[in-house]
């Protein structure tokens, strides 16, 4: 409780301040008998993504309106959209010149937002909402579906030569949906571009990096990670997974929060009732009988046999090769990015992650979500963190 008290003032005072651009949120839950807090980092509010495939982008802004709040104590509110639109650009182009081999679709990864601010900047969410065909929500499905015919059109190449148009055509599509970026736009009464804006943050996007960890690769080397959304094909380095858990640990330790790619498709993973977990039951059960038994329960029987003081579900022992294995058969999906935000323990003293989603505030915890060590280590695709984030003795190994 003394860890949440000294948060709540740090938020306050900010607000006070007249330094933040926006509320700071509490991280109390709403059923303080069932997690306590360990380590919280102060995040911006909870944005909704709503029916579309953006989560890269808001889990990675939120976490740098973290890092903001880290480095200057002033919160910003970021706009996904800008970050989306430019990507799709990057991402037109490339698949035109791969011929169509390669994915088109509106995911992305961590890097793809690190990429953007490098080369195109940023800008609020007041200069670019991209809120023009639902003005309260972000709807994409028919965006996404026009986009993916225009370029499959082209890379058809009907004239035998591709003509300079195409590009400006995809531009104007992303203009009709999203809206035309502004050149200038106006904060704290200066005026910025999207550069300009991003210098004036001092946020330096190559002291972040992507981490992993899995057996096909060489441990303390970086590699392309092998996923769908990874058009750009971006590079994680890789560490055993007792260090992934401790690295993460550690960020958290010492105020830095995580950018979290997962998987969410899972029994287990359980938005409305806040919680994820690995009940051994669910992926190695005795019987048959307890597996059924099992998978029958609602979520909120599941955590609540989770949350069982006196006899709660076991979880999954995962090591390095059940991990791995998952991701070999198709059972772990590179489905989800969230922001990590802090460590709290339930009454048994067990240890979970602290997560904020993108899927608005209607669920148990207004949005967040604690996460077991066993979930984490099973389904945890890759954690985008600053490089001082990791522990020296690992980024010797990593060369960083």
């Amino acid at each position: 409780m003394k860890n949440i008290l000294v948060v709540l003032l740090s938020l306050v005072s900010l607000f006070l301040s007249g330094r933040s651009g926006n509320n700071q949120e509490s991280p109390k839950p709403k059923k303080d008998a069932e997690f306590s807090f360990i380590h919280f980092i102060p995040a911006t509010p909870v944005k909704d993504q709503y029916r579309t495939s953006t989560c890269w982008s808001f889990a990675t802004i939120s976490f740098i309106e973290s890092e903001l709040i880290r480095t200057s104590g002033k919160a910003y509110d970021l706009s996904e959209m800008f970050i989306v639109r430019n990507v799709y650009k990057e991402k037109a182009k490339k698949y035109v010149r791969m011929h169509g081999n390669i994915r088109f679709a509106g995911g992305g990864e961590p890097n793809d937002v690190m990429n953007v601010i490098k080369t195109k900047g940023i800008v609020t969410e007041e200069a670019y909402s991209g809120l023009l065909v639902d003005t309260a929500n972000h709807v994409h499905n028919e965006m996404d579906a026009v986009l993916k015919n225009y370029v499959s059109t082209i890379i058809k190449n009907k004239n035998k030569k591709l003509s300079n148009a195409w590009e400006d055509g995809f531009h104007s599509i992303l203009d009709s949906y999203l809206g035309v970026v502004p050149a200038e736009f106006e904060v704290n009464g200066e005026k910025h571009s999207a550069i300009t804006f991003a210098e004036n943050l001092n946020f330096n996007p190559d002291d972040y990096v992507l981490v992993s960890s899995f057996n096909h690769h060489p441990f303390y080397q970086s590699f392309i990670l092998e996923v769908p959304d990874n058009w750009s094909w971006g590079e994680v380095y890789n560490i055993p997974l007792n260090e992934l858990v401790s690295t993460t640990r550690y960020a958290l330790e010492n105020g830095y929060s995580l950018v979290w790619a997962s998987d969410y498709s899972e029994k287990g993973f359980m938005h409305n009732q806040g919680i994820a977990v690995a009940p051994k039951a669910l992926y190695a059960p005795h019987s048959r009988e307890e597996a059924k038994s099992i998978n029958k329960l609602k979520p909120a029987e599941l955590k609540e046999r989770i949350l069982d003081t006196e006899s709660p579900l076991e979880e999954l022992e995962v090591t390095q090769d059940i991990r791995q294995e998952g991701f070999d058969d198709y059972s772990t999906q590179d489905d989800h990015g969230m922001h990590l935000v802090g460590l709290a323990k339930d009454a048994n003293g067990n240890e979970y992650f602290y997560v904020k989603n993108s899927w608005g505030t209607e669920s148990l915890y207004d949005g967040y979500l604690f996460v077991s060590e066993s979930y984490f280590r099973y389904k945890t695709v890759s954690v985008m963190l600053h490089k001082d984030a990791i522990p020296t003795t690992i980024r010797e190994k990593l060369g960083l």
